[in-house]
């Protein structure tokens, strides 16, 4: 890979001489503006405005715009006289944990490879140290005319530099976040938590740009003169259309399960919310079809009738009793008239 910048890490005392790699690359594909009418090339001029006429890149300069309009003039030497400490070194300022440092700060990326022979024993230090402490090296160095921010850390056997953003440079998001209150339930971040799951890891060495490969195949389409593959069209977007937030986690949960092969039918199990009523009441009698089942009625029927039947049958005990103390009585008294009038 072809070095872009070469300089030194300044290390404490210790200097090691190194060469900038760019450690990305675009893979966008580019294009020309054309004139729709016929195809021509659509260029840019580079014009003086006070001679009205193009003018080459060896005749052009930079300039400050002040604030009344006019242009003060800054020449490559002005800027080479300006005392930059980093001109040609990364000055290693700090070691700090790696959490430190905001993913919003980060630009772009590139390899640090040793300089020389030489160089291999202190940048070998400088990476087993980073390893070993689990920290990253904040430095000061000057690219492209200014002086910038990065973050030295290991990748496999190398020293990655990340540049940075200074940190005023880091907008504050301010009127982002909703304005309303919103409560959230917990039994949606259940399901979110599901869906979370569901969805699982992935290995991002595995994705791709999908839609670089479609501009490729349109392109290769109308190079060999044959008609495009008609593509499907992308979903269209809710457009803030209010929608059913748990039907629409639980409809996510099931897509993303069949999509794994385990079965979209399955709802996701939502962890139940402790209830704040006290103990519920006994259940009713079990009913079948919205009606109490035939023995239920049977019994419920021959009840009364029982209760019935045992209450004529106490009665006709009673009656039988009563008249045969009728009949008793009626035989002791015929008895005591007969003595009676023996004795007369």
């Amino acid at each position: 890979m072809r070095s872009i910048w070469n300089g030194a890490i300044s290390f404490g005392l210790v200097s090691i001489p190194i060469k900038l790699v760019n450690a990305t690359e675009n893979h966008s594909i580019s294009f020309r503006q054309i004139h729709t009418e016929d195809g021509g090339r659509i260029r840019y001029r580079k014009v003086c405005e006070l001679e009205d006429r193009e003018v080459t890149s060896a005749e052009i300069g930079k300039g400050y715009e002040a604030a009344d309009g006019s242009v003060i003039p800054i020449t490559d030497e002005d800027l080479a006289a300006l005392p930059i400490p980093t001109a040609k070194t990364i000055e290693i300022v700090a070691f700090v944990p790696a959490d430190r440092i905001d993913p919003l700060q980060m630009d772009a990326a590139y390899y640090l490879s040793a300089n020389g022979v030489p160089a291999a024993k202190p940048y070998t230090l400088l990476r087993e140290a980073l390893k070993r402490s689990k920290k990253v090296a904040i430095a000061k160095f000057a690219l492209r005319g200014k002086e910038r921010l990065g973050m030295l850390r290991v990748v496999d056997d190398v020293i990655a530099m990340h540049g940075l953003l200074w940190p005023d440079e880091i907008r504050v998001p301010e009127g982002v976040a909703p304005d309303s209150h919103v409560t959230v339930r917990d039994a949606e971040l259940d399901l979110a938590d599901a869906l979370m799951d569901t969805l699982g890891e992935v290995d991002i060495s595995t994705l791709h740009d999908d839609y670089r490969d479609a501009v490729e195949e349109l392109i290769a389409a109308k190079v060999g003169g044959t008609a495009p593959t008609e593509q499907t069209p992308a979903a269209e977007a809710g457009g803030g259309k209010v929608i059913d937030l748990m039907a629409a986690l639980e409809s996510s949960v099931r897509a993303a399960r069949s999509a794994r092969g385990e079965g979209g039918e399955e709802v996701a199990e939502v962890t139940p919310l402790p209830s704040r009523r006290g103990k519920s009441a006994p259940a009713a009698p079990k009913q079948v079809g919205g009606k109490k089942s035939t023995a239920t009625k049977k019994k419920a029927a021959a009840a009364p009738a029982k209760k019935s039947a045992s209450k004529s049958a106490q009665s006709g005990r009673k009656a039988a009793a009563s008249k045969k103390a009728t009949q008793k009585k009626s035989a002791t008294g015929k008895k005591t008239t007969a003595k009676r009038r023996a004795s007369a």
